[in-house]
């Protein structure tokens, strides 16, 4: 029998306080603001957060009207830049907008009276992946990165059940690289940690040993002992160059969807190029995006594969996609073309259909702008008692496997 064929395989994620974090949050804030008061609102609204300044801009067309500048503030004092020490805080940054109405060009390929008349908002082509190496059939290695960075926000506000370490800054990152064989994760081989940081605690210099022992204790063994893979002693990396004092928009500059891979499958499928954030559900790029995780996700779900990626794409203004792919990667019951015809018969992907059947006009995207848009189903920021992970309440209705009966009839027909 020949040796088990072995591969590490690493994933990122950051803080809520990264600034393109921080300009995802906003420009989602903005998004769930409007939507809030016109459901068939057209939102593409960018945000750039420097030192001291954020700056809103896009293409908007609704019925209602919000207070850009109060929404950004909100927000960043959410996050948790509240002192001017920071580089950036919410009651003295600068404010700036530029909005416009969207394009009526693009507007007479979505706005229609049938399914089939409205159409994509523009074209391209979206990925969606599962497997089932976790609970939340999302890969190991971005799973790990996101509940690291998720208790980093945990220790710095002391909620979660996590010990709090009042010297811990917003902005953070995280990485993990998980040992794989015959395709199956078996151990954590290295963590890395960076964490923004204060500069002095108590009048004293806060130290590098300081730092690596609490996070080590407070962050990285909670994590991993909770995801059964704590005994591997793997490589511990934390603040690599020895100290992380400024950060956030004063340390680089954020934009909006810049961190796409962070937001998807961590490198693990395939991705068509298109961000999320500040976007509505007519922009293809997100809810199209968002459907086609559900349809892998209730392929894996009905054990028709271990592993399963789909694309779809879409011309601007044609309802209908050009294209349905599924790739098994050899792990399928069927073959790849009979999960593709059992897909298009149970899933229409049309925009309003999906839009439609995954409820997709609803103020809910402010919670998906920080820790991965899918393997989630959270409630709106909190945690069950002594649980790393979110409770299971069903708001991000594309992680919904409601479709594994219909998908295995349709395979046996």
């Amino acid at each position: 029998m020949p040796p088990a064929a072995k591969h590490v395989f690493t994933s990122e994620s950051v803080t809520e306080g990264h600034p393109d974090k921080v300009a995802d949050q906003i420009s989602d804030a903005v998004l769930d603001a409007i939507l809030a008061r016109d459901p068939a609102a057209r939102v593409a609204c960018e945000t750039m957060v420097t030192t001291g300044m954020a700056v809103v801009a896009g293409e908007i067309t609704t019925s209602a009207y919000v207070h850009i500048p109060d929404i950004v503030r909100d927000t960043v004092e959410r996050i948790g830049y509240t002192d001017a020490r920071f580089g950036f805080d919410y009651r003295t940054c600068a404010v700036l907008s530029s909005i416009d109405r969207q394009s009526p060009d693009i507007a007479r390929g979505v706005d229609g009276e049938s399914d089939d008349d409205r159409g994509a908002g523009d074209q391209g082509m979206m990925f969606g992946y599962a497997c089932d190496e976790t609970d939340e059939m999302m890969p190991l290695p971005i799973m790990l990165s996101h509940r690291l960075a998720r208790r980093l926000a945990d220790v710095r506000r002391g909620t979660g059940g996590a010990p709090h370490l009042p010297w811990v800054r917003p902005d953070g990152k995280t990485q993990v690289s998980v040992e794989y064989q015959d395709d199956r994760p078996v151990a954590v081989r290295t963590v890395v940690v960076s964490t923004q940081h204060d500069d002095r605690v108590g009048g004293r210099t806060l130290s590098q040993r300081t730092i690596e022992g609490e996070i080590l204790e407070a962050v990285v063994r909670p994590v991993l002992a909770e995801a059964g893979m704590g005994d591997g002693k793997p490589r511990v990396h934390v603040n690599p160059t020895g100290r992380f004092v400024i950060g956030g928009p004063q340390g680089d500059a954020g934009l909006t969807g810049r961190k796409i891979i962070v937001d998807t499958y961590g490198g693990m499928a395939r991705h068509g190029g298109g961000a999320f954030s500040g976007k509505d559900a007519t922009k293809v790029d997100r809810s199209a995006a968002y459907a086609v995780r559900w349809v892998a996700k209730n392929i894996v779900a009905a054990g028709l594969a271990r592993r399963c990626e789909v694309q779809v794409a879409y011309a601007i203004g044609v309802a209908r996609p050009v294209s349905i792919y599924v790739n098994s990667f050899g792990t399928g019951r069927v073959a790849d073309a009979a999960l593709e015809r059992a897909v298009s018969e149970v899933f229409d992907l049309r925009p309003a259909r999906l839009i439609a059947d995954l409820d997709l006009c609803q103020p809910i995207y402010s919670e998906s702008a920080a820790y991965g848009h899918f393997g989630r189903t959270p409630a709106k920021g909190k945690y069950a008692d002594g649980d790393l992970r979110p409770r299971a309440v069903q708001r991000f209705t594309w992680e919904r496997t409601d479709r594994t009966r219909e998908l295995k009839s349709a395979v046996k027909a």
